[in-house]
C-alpha cells in the first residue's frame, strides 16, 4: 500500500532516513543528513510518498519529488526501496504512483538525475568533453545501473552532467512526459 509521508508519521519519516543512509550512502552518509532531507520533503510544496507493507506498515520503499521549472517539471527525488525488498514492484508501484500524483497537479514532464560514481555505465570514467552528445548515443549500462530502471518506466535519457560527482562521475538526466501534447 503506497500512502503520503505525513509530518505526523514519525516512524515513517524515521525508517525513510534509515533507508536513504543504508541504499545511497553518498548523497546521505549520516541519519541526520538522512533525517534533515526526509523533514525536507515533508514541505507541503513537495511530495513524499510510501510503500508500507499492509501487515506490519513497515515502510518498504519510498519516494519524493519536487518542482523543478514552476507549473511544467517536477523532479523525481529520492527513490529508495529497503534492502532486501530489491526487484518485487516496490520502485516500479511508487514510480507509478508518484506519476498520478504529479499529473494531478498538472504537470507535464517529470525528471529525474541517476549518478554514476561505480563506473556502471559506459559514460563513466572518462572525459565526456568536448561531444557529450556522441558519448550520450553510445551509452550502455555495465552492471545494473538504474538509468535502465528509468528507461523500463518510460523516462528517456535527455542529457548528462559530465563530472558532476567528480572526474569521470557523471549524472545521467531522463525525463518522462506525463501529459500529451497541446498543439
Amino acid at each position: 500500500m503506497i500512502v503520503e509521508i505525513t509530518p505526523g508519521a514519525r516512524r515513517l519519516r524515521a525508517e525513510a532516513a534509515r533507508v536513504l543512509v543504508d541504499r545511497l550512502p553518498r548523497g546521505w552518509p549520516d541519519l541526520r543528513a538522512a533525517k534533515a532531507e526526509v523533514e525536507a520533503m515533508l514541505d507541503p510544496s513537495r511530495i513524499a510518498r510510501a510503500f508500507v507493507e499492509d501487515a506490519s506498515g513497515a515502510l518498504l520503499g519510498w519516494i519524493g519529488a519536487l518542482e523543478l521549472y514552476p507549473g511544467h517539471v517536477w523532479e523525481l527525488h529520492p527513490l529508495a526501496v529497503r534492502r532486501g525488498y530489491d526487484r518485487r514492484g516496490i520502485g516500479r508501484a511508487l514510480v507509478l504512483d508518484l506519476e498520478e500524483q504529479v499529473r494531478r497537479r498538472g504537470i507535464q514532464t517529470l525528471f529525474v538525475g541517476s549518478d554514476d560514481e561505480d563506473g556502471e555505465t559506459t559514460l563513466a570514467g572518462r572525459d565526456l568533453y568536448p561531444d557529450v552528445v556522441a558519448a550520450l548515443a553510445s551509452l550502455k549500462d555495465l552492471r545494473g545501473h538504474p538509468f535502465g530502471f528509468y528507461q523500463r518506466m518510460g523516462f528517456s535519457v535527455v542529457g548528462a552532467v559530465p563530472d558532476a560527482n567528480g572526474p569521470g562521475k557523471p549524472d545521467i538526466l531522463l525525463a518522462k512526459r506525463l501529459a500529451a501534447l497541446d498543439p
